[in-house]
């Protein structure tokens, strides 16, 4: 079973900034594209951004191309969002999960972290 622990979130106001970290058992992130996923209240969970890897290779969301970046740090099993320029619409629970594409691979997921962007 998948082994993920998100953290960082919290209450900002728009504009503001956030660093997401995703802590992922060795097995679930060794060798393996991980990604973001976020789901808003009474949406769908959505895809926000991936990271080969080796990092050579990210892909993101349009809504938030420009605004976030993600990146990885293979020798602490991390994966981390850095937002920016956060928006009211950016307010959501943010998950990590890895992924094939931008589709997530395990059915499991950790508890998420609440990102909450106050306009």
């Amino acid at each position: 079973q998948a082994q993920l622990v998100e953290s960082g979130g919290g209450l900002v106001q728009a504009g503001g900034s956030l660093r997401l970290s995703c802590l992922a058992s060795a097995r679930t992130f060794i060798g393996f594209r991980m990604g973001w996923f976020r789901q808003a209240p009474g949406k769908e969970r959505e895809f926000v951004a991936a990271i080969s890897w080796r990092s050579t290779d990210t892909s993101y969301t349009d809504s938030v191309k420009g605004r976030f970046t993600i990146s990885r740090d293979n020798r602490k099993n991390t994966m981390y969002l850095q937002m920016n320029s956060l928006k009211p619409e950016d307010t959501a629970v943010y998950y990590c999960n890895k992924v094939i594409g931008a589709s997530p691979i395990n059915n499991s997921w950790g508890q998420g972290t609440q990102v909450t962007v106050s306009s």
